[in-house]
């Protein structure tokens, strides 16, 4: 089992950035991919972004060029770097450690809100 916790949320204005971090409770260096992502009051959850174990990312379009992923294996952490933030992007982020098809384990979130 993996728990997964994330941190780094918070209210920022429009403009603004933040960055979220996710910490794993095992290593995740052989885990297929980690990813983020949000869900917004009334809205499906939607993935935002994406890392696999070789590092290849894939991005929801509405935050490709302002949003990256990346990890950090030696320290169990999965990043995501917000930049220009909008308050659409205003959501519960959720980090989530992709195994297998099977296996599949999320955070609990972190709030997100961007003022206008």
């Amino acid at each position: 089992q993996v728990q997964l916790v994330e941190s780094g949320g918070g209210l920022v204005p429009a403009g603004g950035s933040l960055r979220l971090s996710c910490a794993a409770s095992t290593s995740i260096s052989s885990i297929r991919a980690m990813g983020w992502y949000r869900q917004a009051p009334g809205k499906q959850r939607e993935m935002v972004a994406r890392i696999t174990r070789s590092g290849t990312t894939n991005y929801n379009d509405s935050v490709k060029g302002r949003f990256t992923i990346s990890r950090d294996n030696a320290k169990n952490t999965v990043y995501l770097q917000m930049n220009s933030l909008k308050p659409e992007d205003t959501a519960r982020y959720t980090c989530n450690a992709d195994l297998s098809d099977i296996y599949k384990y999320w955070g609990l979130g972190t709030q997100v809100t961007v003022s206008s």
